[in-house]
């Protein structure tokens, strides 16, 4: 009885006197200095980047060096990045594309369908599908992946567009069976175990109450998953979507490994193409004059502005379906 007048004290505290105890001010003070290092340490990169990379972005222009068309480091010193930025977007988007249906329904199924050991089983496999080192993935896409590809869909699909519809021959491209789709394919194996595993837990924590409530009122399984969880866990899945296409945007390795690593414009389906994390890896060794050196670290410069305007569109989307999931 004697407790509720301090309790209710409590309560009306200002911030201020929360923080009155030195222990208190000391762990607040070191938790913000440490949250403030880590947007020292993002703007810290980004300027490095470009004071690396000005030499090269000078040359060219900002707007020049970005949409360029042109890489030719040995003989006409022109650096122009457009074909690797449609690559890196090209191939991760499409990779984000295909990968989400199949990881979404994988979440959906260890969270709502399938037996426990089942479950756990298939959610224990997804885990070690995201501890695969990239260069693991790219050694099965050289040996298995691509001439799979060649064997099956490539050559099928070129020697009938080139006996019924030749037309489609130049958009094809080259079937040798290292080029953009054979990318987009090893990306998406790559991001599938992000999205899956963000999207399961999300669909975990929807409350029991919410699917109580709508099995009552009648509804079916697959009503209540269209309208009571999928709508409910649908920050967490976006957010799994967009952690898989931040993976995707900066995968260097596996892709350089089957991509064909050309650096023209990425016109064609099976034919090679780039992409910026790519350039960097393989060019960078290789780099002997401070053009060249800077123009790679220039390409850095500009994967890390296309990194940072991805993550606040995903930010802002995501706290756009959260007001509307808390409106509705």
């Amino acid at each position: 009885m004697q407790q509720a007048p301090v309790q209710s004290s409590l309560i009306k505290q200002t911030p201020s006197a929360i923080y009155r105890l030195w222990g208190d001010r000391i762990f607040l003070s070191v938790v913000l200095l440490l949250a403030l290092s880590i947007v020292a340490l993002t703007l810290g990169l980004g300027y490095y980047l470009y004071l690396g990379g000005s030499q090269a972005i000078n040359k060219e222009g900002f707007w020049g060096f970005l949409t360029g068309t042109t890489w030719d480091p040995a003989l006409k010193l022109e650096f122009g990045i457009w074909p690797y930025v449609l690559g890196t977007l090209i191939t991760s988007f499409a990779a984000l594309l295909v990968s989400f249906p199949i990881a979404l329904a994988a979440a959906i199924f260890t969270a709502e369908y399938a037996p426990r050991w089942l479950a756990g089983f298939i959610n224990y496999l997804v885990d070690l599908m995201a501890a695969v080192p990239s260069v693991v993935y790219g050694i099965w896409g050289i040996f298995v992946l691509a001439p799979f590809l060649r064997e099956v869909i490539y050559m099928p699909t070129f020697l009938w567009a080139a006996e019924k519809a030749p037309g489609l021959v130049p958009f094809l491209g080259n079937p040798a069976g290292y080029g953009m789709f054979t990318g987009v394919v090893i990306l998406s194996s790559m991001i599938i175990p992000f999205t899956a595993a963000l999207s399961r837990d999300a669909i975990a924590l929807v409350p029991a109450a919410q699917r109580e409530g709508a099995y009552a009122l009648g509804a079916t399984r697959w009503e209540v998953m269209q309208t009571v969880i999928l709508p409910y866990a649908r920050g967490g899945i976006f957010a799994g979507a967009m952690l898989a296409l931040g993976r995707a945007l900066g995968e260097t390795m596996a892709v350089a490994m089957v991509i064909g690593n050309s650096n023209v414009l990425p016109y064609t389906l099976f034919g090679p193409a780039s992409t910026m994390p790519a350039v960097i890896a393989l060019e960078l060794k290789e780099a002997v004059e401070d053009l060249h050196y800077s123009a790679i670290i220039g390409v850095g410069f500009y994967l890390f502005l296309i990194a940072f305007i991805v993550n606040v569109a995903a930010s802002y989307l995501l706290n756009k379906l959260k007001v509307g999931s808390q409106r509705a």
